[in-house]
């Protein structure tokens, strides 16, 4: 792949391209020699569609199918992703099924920082490609409002309307890239605009994890996985992860995926009418609440996301109840511990991982746990920056707190008084 010098990523208003193919990792389960040759030809395509239209290479993201490119002008980056679509849907692929490309674009201010962007504009544009289906170029309307009068000849604009991203508050209003010769189109967006869900909305960034987010993912697919357990301690992210998850998840289950807090929940008995309180299911008939449940979701193909179960574990014969009495119910647990019931796939999750004591700065902001620090310092204190001088003190504040994102979260708050250096004097051990 080709790279520029980190000093030549451009800065201001620009636009960002993220692409991804659609159901990789299948196509690599499925097809693992052939995905080689057919990688190395979907990267020849996309690194001759950035190059022609003056866009700049950024690091691939996630999965390693995924791809990233910026565009000082808007038009461009429109020329890119039609070249990009055009030359995929034309190329022969030993596969089963072509590869197909899912397409984000948005535009907004560049948060540049160490060698790489973050902030609020590449992560709609992450959004975007994500409610996706492949072949499809999706812009959100700033990108719209800069392009529509010079599309590429041919091309036009549909409007898909507004619609909620995942981990963002704004929804977005949508477009797609309509191309000639090419698909029009695609099932309905995979937003949690058009699929029953209660995910909350996040007011902080979903930082890292990708990798944690997609193994979730593939092992809810398997069709003997029904129940997923993420276990582990308080503070590693066992709720957020769970949700990430969820939406992620949204198009396989088109009843709806639902999350239900337990923590406020002593008594095991209490637990069938918070699910059913938060999935509309009216309690009455002379029925316990428990039938009702299970009567209710005997042919539902829903998500549950049942959220700090170790507060009522004896509570975990109801979950298997529910789980026999509806074959295509599937859970997501979180739990400090295990549930051991039958049918149960345990998923550790551990903390993030924390920057080695040798690494320069530039290394230290690649590190997962050191820009959720600084993510979450720029809410208190938006002239945050990570630079050489305080990225040893942020990644020695990551270690002491052994990468626990909640404990990451508590210090960054204090960046509001205290710079990383002064913080990291005043750690100790009362943090911990």
């Amino acid at each position: 792949m080709p790279q520029e010098s980190r000093k030549d990523l451009p800065t201001g208003t620009i636009t960002f391209l993220l692409t991804d193919i659609e159901s990789s990792t299948a196509l690599w389960e499925q097809n693992p020699d052939a995905m080689q040759g057919a990688l190395v030809r979907h990267d020849a395509i996309f690194d001759a569609a950035v190059d022609g239209h003056s866009g700049v290479h950024v690091r691939p993201r996630g999965e390693g199918d995924s791809r990233f490119a910026v565009f000082q002008d808007a038009v461009d980056a429109v020329a890119a992703a039609v070249e990009i679509q055009v030359n995929m849907a034309a190329e022969e692929w030993d596969l089963p099924s072509p590869l197909r490309v899912r397409l984000g674009m948005h535009s907004g201010v560049a948060d540049l920082r160490m060698g790489d962007y973050y902030g609020s504009a590449v992560n709609r544009s992450a959004r975007l490609r994500g409610i996706g289906h492949g072949g499809q170029s999706l812009l959100s309307q700033t990108t719209k409002e800069l392009v529509q009068d010079n599309l590429p000849e041919g091309v036009l604009l549909e409007n898909l309307g507004s619609h909620s991203l995942k981990g963002l508050t704004r929804p977005e209003h949508v477009f797609q890239l309509l191309i000639p010769g090419l698909l029009h189109e695609f099932p309905p967006l995979v937003s949690a605009s058009n699929i029953p869900n209660n995910i909350p909305a996040q007011t902080t960034q979903f930082i890292g994890r990708e990798t944690e987010v997609e193994q979730i993912v593939e092992l809810l697919c398997r069709q003997n996985v029904r129940l997923l357990t993420l276990t582990g301690p308080g503070g590693t992210g066992k709720t957020r992860l769970s949700q990430e998850a969820g939406f992620e998840m949204l198009e396989e289950f088109p009843d709806g995926v639902f999350f239900v807090p337990l923590a406020p929940i002593s008594d095991p008995d209490l637990v069938p009418s918070a699910i059913a309180r938060t999935i509309g299911v009216r309690e009455g008939g002379g029925l316990p609440p428990q039938e009702n449940l299970k009567a209710y979701l005997k042919d539902k193909r829903m998500l549950l996301i049942l959220d700090n179960l170790e507060q009522v574990m004896d509570a975990t014969s109801g979950v298997n109840e529910l789980l026999l009495a509806a074959p295509r119910l599937k859970m997501i647990v979180t739990s400090r511990i295990p549930l051991r019931i039958r049918g149960e796939q345990e998923y550790p999750v551990e903390p993030l991982e924390v920057p080695s004591p040798k690494m320069g700065a530039e290394d230290i902001a690649q590190i997962e746990c050191v820009q959720l620090f600084v993510v979450l310092a720029r809410a208190v204190n938006p002239r945050f920056e990570l630079d050489e001088q305080n990225a040893p003190a942020v990644a020695e504040i990551c270690r002491r707190l052994d990468g626990l994102p909640l404990a990451i979260e508590i210090a960054a708050a204090r960046s509001r008084m205290l710079s990383p250096q002064a913080m990291l004097k005043r750690l100790g051990e009362s943090l911990k």
